[in-house]
């Protein structure tokens, strides 16, 4: 009994020191848990303490960027932003991680988790990922001098505000910032490697509505509320390609604005075949309008070149329209005009001879008092106008006279002169407009 009793207080000895050891092993992993080393490099990274910068509480980490663009995937202008795929190098010095020789070491991309890499973000992005397949596009690059090299692929959209005004005619210019989101300048110092060469691949890109027509870098600093950062802004120009829309808009509305001249060529009677024309027109230029503002802002804060154009064809097409209807209109009026002037004629035929036959009838009845009576020795010298009547044939007779001078005398003439007011006026109104827009 006595034997059993010790052996089990010996084997409960030994436990408890077992766990003991263990931990105290589990404390100094958790007690090191913010000095981990990477596998294979236990003497190189000794004491590595992945949460504090390089130099902590020294100088600033010079941190040198280089961008490769792969792709400009999309440019919206409803949304003002673009979607880019980018390859961000970032080189800097970790002067605990000089090791004896020339050469280089590329690790996993899974071992970032044990160094210190800065914390960089784009500005204005609105989302970004890291691309991930077949594993996170992520690669590390140890120097014997300490240099890390930490490469990722990134796909982001970013926000760029756009000038709508010369739309399809515009040149828009774009950025893509850079910047540290913790450290500030005392602690971080961004710069480009290689300055404007720094950045690689825009010159090879093939947009479909835009060309790049130049980019170049900048180094700028950010004021915020948490300190003063350096910022690294890559900014590049997109000129659009106006060819696809004078195919597509430009050359459909010019067409139906010629095409609605054709109707002055043909006769004031042809009522249906003018008015046919003058609706047909109108309504295709609505339809144009309103498609060419399907893929832009809901807004009306942008008065773009392409609405000012089509408002241009809209209003030549609808003038011709209008150009009809004066036209007939004075022809109808003319022609009651005519009927009323051999009407008059006619009553006023009538009445001479009723006033002529009286005056005989009369004068055959005062016979024989020897009254001669002769209308053509009649003295209407006595006779007098009240002042309200002289007011009146004189405002009748003024109003007669303006109406006259609007009136159109020969209504073949308005289409006569809208042959060439028509195109000449178009054509002048090209001129300034191209001239303005693509010179201004």
């Amino acid at each position: 009994m006595n034997y059993s009793l010790h052996l089990a207080f010996v084997c409960l000895s030994l436990f408890t020191e077992r766990m003991c050891i263990q931990g105290n092993q589990f404390n100094v992993e958790v007690g090191r848990s913010d000095k981990l080393s990477l596998p294979g490099f236990e003497n190189l990274t000794a004491g590595y303490n992945k949460f504090l910068r390089p130099n902590f509480g020294g100088e600033p980490v010079q941190i040198a960027l280089t961008l490769d663009i792969a792709s400009i995937s999309s440019i919206s202008e409803s949304n003002m932003d673009y979607t880019a795929t980018i390859y961000l190098r970032q080189r800097w010095m970790d002067q605990r991680l000089v090791f004896e020789g020339n050469k280089s070491f590329t690790l996993d991309a899974r071992l970032v988790e044990f160094l210190w890499v800065p914390d960089t973000y784009i500005v204005e992005s609105k989302k970004s990922f890291l691309h991930e397949v077949t594993v996170g596009n992520r690669l590390i690059r140890l120097f014997s001098n300490g240099t890390v090299l930490y490469a990722l692929r990134i796909t982001t959209t970013v926000a760029c505000n756009m000038d709508l005004s010369k739309y399809p005619m515009d040149t828009q210019t774009c950025k893509l910032q850079l910047e540290s989101w913790g450290y500030d300048g005392n602690d971080v110092e961004f710069t480009w490697l290689r300055g404007n060469d720094s950045v690689r691949g825009l010159e090879h890109l093939r947009l479909a509505q835009y060309t790049i027509e130049r980019y170049f870098t900048l180094v700028t600093r950010s004021q915020q509320e948490t300190g003063n950062y350096t910022r690294l802004v890559l900014q590049f120009e997109l000129r659009r390609n106006v060819l696809y829309f004078i195919l597509e808009t430009y050359v459909p509305s010019t067409f139906l604005v010629v095409l609605s001249w054709v109707s002055f060529w043909i006769s004031l009677d042809s009522v249906p075949a003018r008015t046919c024309i003058g609706v047909t027109t109108v309504l295709s230029m609505t339809t144009l309008m309103i498609g060419s503002r399907t893929s832009l802002p809901n807004t009306n804060c942008f008065i773009k070149a392409i609405d000012v154009y089509l408002g241009i064809c809209f209003s030549f097409v609808f003038g011709a329209l209008l150009e009809y209807a004066v036209a007939h209109y004075s022809s109808l009026q003319q022609m009651a005009a005519k009927d009323r002037g051999t009407t008059k004629e006619v009553e006023e035929v009538s009445i001479t001879n009723i006033i002529n036959s009286s005056i005989s009838s009369f004068k055959r009845k005062i016979s024989f008092a020897s009254i001669e009576i002769s209308s053509d020795n009649v003295d209407y010298s006595d006779l007098t106008m009240k002042t309200s009547d002289k007011f009146k044939f004189v405002f009748r007779e003024k109003m007669g006279r303006i109406v006259d001078y609007f009136t159109i005398q020969n209504p073949s003439n308005v289409d006569h002169y809208s042959k060439l007011l028509f195109p000449l006026i178009f054509m002048l109104a090209n001129v300034f407009y191209w001239a303005y827009y693509m010179y201004f």
